[in-house]
């Protein structure tokens, strides 16, 4: 047999490298935020209820993307090292099991959305028209979830081995389907049933399936370093353990993220309704702004992680302070739209008065913390790549749990809503200095004991 030619992400020079891993992920990253506006955008047209609902349901949809994309972390960064070793076997074995664990995620989630929505909304709001939105939602999103898990798990093994235009094409065309299937659900349009918010589900689920079928297409004819043999499957307990190294922490990061947005909902609705719906606007227009740095993350992760199994520390060193300078110009400028268009982001949702005049601030307070976060995030690739999600963990834990949420119940107690912005800022900047800390320890103990060879 041939050797096998070595991977792109060992031998193309860096900077374009970052590029032709990052840009395809990032537009395909924007047109799914761009999907998910479009889809608020859509159900704030029924009433601001309707989009009230939505923005509580959001932690959910947070916690079921942290299991997908956390396991899907896991074994990719698990698929790139090895790619990146020579060792071809457990590139397949990487992908098989990361399947099977993504598919066991979608039952439990199935399970969640039989059981749990009327107690969920309940938690949070006593309002029969808003609980009854987010009821209908949430059991669709739930009960369908295994065609997101699906989408996500193919789409990771695309990236893993560099073919991140393919997993380009997968969202682009689940989104676009999912932008042109909402209004014609949501209202009734060429003859369709109105189904009003479950009409927002039903398209984002047929949005996914879609993605889902052509990433496995892709995967089957393009991605020729992963063999698909199933037959005789069992899973590998060993396997699991080192997509679990990574996944796990990557699943806990994000589902802290639940927890605080499930937090704040809690605490933005005390003093009003039109709050949480603000929050749940943020969210959206904030995704826009993010994507293209979880894009270029996306991007670096593997090329981060074939490089260290390759020995090549030059090109990791390059790869991350590119990266880096490329995500702080991208959250600067988001900065500055936020800063001087809060007024244009909130109309799109069919803002209020009483929306517009929580919203303006909220926007412009908020965004001053997007700079620091460009910087965390690029650690976080870095973390992710080298096997040390813990630290990426502990840095979301203490952000969001350990300082966000106590800093915005402190702030709410002064009796103005607009105190309560300011946690965001608060707990970025903590989490900034967290991230250099173990930027500095991870160097010490990992990338400095390897030979500097391109």
């Amino acid at each position: 047999m041939s050797e096998i030619k070595e991977n792109k992400m060992g031998t193309m020079p860096i900077n374009k490298l970052i590029l032709y891993m990052s840009v395809p992920m990032m537009i395909s990253m924007l047109v799914q935020a761009l999907y998910n506006i479009v889809d608020s955008i859509y159900v704030s047209k029924i009433n601001e209820h309707a989009l009230t609902a939505v923005s509580l349901i959001f932690p959910i949809q947070t916690l079921m993307i942290a299991f997908a994309t956390g396991l899907g972390v896991g074994f990719s960064s698990l698929l790139s090292r090895s790619l990146g070793e020579k060792k071809h076997e457990l590139v397949n074995k990487s992908a098989l099991n990361g399947l099977f664990l993504e598919i066991c995620s979608g039952i439990i989630f199935f399970i969640v959305g039989l059981t749990l929505p009327e107690f969920f909304m309940r938690s949070q709001t006593n309002d029969a028209e808003i609980v009854e939105y987010g009821i209908q939602y949430m059991s669709i999103v739930c009960r369908c979830s295994i065609f997101v898990f699906f989408q996500i798990s193919l789409e990771r093994m695309l990236q893993a081995t560099g073919k991140t235009f393919y997993s380009m094409i997968t969202q682009t065309v689940g989104a676009v389907i999912n932008i042109i299937m909402d209004p014609i659900l949501i209202f009734g349009l060429y003859g369709s049933p109105a189904l009003g918010v479950r009409g927002a589900a039903i398209a984002t689920i047929f949005g996914q399936t879609v993605a889902g079928i052509l990433a496995l297409v892709f995967n089957l004819t393009k991605n020729k370093e992963i063999h698909f043999n199933a037959k005789g499957f069992r899973p590998d307990i060993a396997v699991i353990k080192e997509i679990f190294a990574v996944g796990i922490p990557s699943i806990f990061m994000q589902a802290i993220g639940s927890v605080m947005t499930y937090g704040m909902n809690r605490i933005l609705i005390s003093f009003t309704t039109t709050a949480t719906a603000v929050f749940g606007v943020y969210f959206k227009i904030n995704s826009f702004i993010f994507m293209p740095v979880f894009g270029l993350n996306n991007g670096m992760v593997p090329i981060i992680a074939y490089n260290f199994g390759a020995g090549k520390r030059t090109r990791m060193d390059k790869a991350f302070r590119q990266g880096l300078i490329y995500a702080i110009v991208i959250l600067t400028f988001g900065s500055a739209l936020f800063l001087t268009l809060p007024g244009f982001f909130l109309s799109l949702f069919n803002a209020s008065d009483d929306m517009l005049s929580i919203g303006i601030p909220a926007l412009r307070i908020i965004c001053l913390s997007f700079p620091f976060a460009a910087v965390s995030i690029i650690c976080g690739s870095l973390f992710q790549a080298l096997g040390n999600g813990i630290y990426s963990l502990i840095i979301s834990f203490i952000r969001q749990l350990v300082v966000l949420l106590p800093a915005a119940y402190l702030l709410s107690l002064s009796g103005v809503l607009q105190n309560v912005w300011w946690s965001y800022d608060i707990a970025e900047i903590l989490a900034l200095s967290f991230s250099l800390f173990f930027i500095k320890r991870i160097y010490n103990t990992k990338i400095s004991k390897m030979e500097i060879r391109e």
